[in-house]
């Protein structure tokens, strides 16, 4: 709920902390959730960073990262399994809210229930922009579209600098993002940094001119619902019509 703190009220705040139960710190690699497997809590990423990924004989393809304040695993609360895998990348802090508890906070606070339903939708809407991309762009492209996107999630929950952010992302973990082999990235990121447009090293992202970078990778943030003509603003606050 990160990304939504802003239309939280102290208490509704509090009662998304009290859902908590219990915490994890887990480290890299570690999947916290296979393919199929029956659960009955979701899990929120309070910190570091979490993928969605899809396992296809020896390849894995990497399907969304989350940054925290995220429920990674919302959609198993309906069908109490998901149709992917979830991982740690870099050590992480997570907490679990048990399914239970969930279901009868959404029967007594719609305003939060109406809430985790957009959290969902928003994870839709960035599935649905990296279909679009991963057949509109160049390798490259894809690499400088990613980095923006995280750039402006980790700037949503204030984890964000002015030239850039840090993560423990490898070229490894780009090439399953991409749809490309760690080779082409690595030739990829030489020739983005030699452009000026972007420089990674050791998961560190720096840029110098963010205006260019987003041009270059054709990136519009609407699809994020925090800028652009798609800005939700007063819709999500608990005034609001639910």
């Amino acid at each position: 709920m990160g990304r939504l703190r802003q239309a939280l009220t102290h208490r509704e705040a509090g009662v998304v902390e009290a859902l908590i139960t219990r915490t994890e710190r887990v480290e890299d690699g570690q999947m916290l959730l296979r393919r199929g497997a029956i659960v009955e809590h979701s899990t929120i990423l309070i910190e570091g960073f979490i993928l969605r990924s899809v396992q296809s004989g020896e390849k894995r393809h990497i399907l969304a990262t989350h940054v925290p304040g995220d429920f990674v695993d919302m959609h198993a609360f309906a069908l109490k399994r998901l149709d992917h895998d979830i991982t740690v990348l870099g050590p992480a802090l997570v907490g679990y809210a048990r399914h239970e508890d969930l279901r009868i906070m959404m029967e007594q606070e719609p305003h939060l229930a109406r809430l985790f339903w957009f959290s969902t939708l928003l994870d839709a809407a960035v599935h649905r922009t990296w279909i679009l991309k991963m057949g509109e762009l160049r390798v490259d492209q894809r690499i400088a579209h990613f980095f923006c996107e995280l750039w402006a999630k980790l700037e949503m929950v204030g984890l964000a600098r002015e030239d850039g952010f840090s993560s423990p992302l490898r070229q490894s973990d780009l090439a399953e993002i991409t749809g490309s082999t760690p080779i082409h990235v690595n030739r990829m990121l030489r020739e983005l940094r030699e452009a000026g447009l972007v420089e990674f090293r050791r998961g560190r992202v720096f840029c110098r001119d963010r205006s260019r970078l987003a041009q270059f990778a054709h990136f519009d943030p609407s699809y994020l619902y925090g800028a652009g003509d798609l800005a939700v603003h007063d819709e999500l606050s608990v005034n609001a019509i639910t």
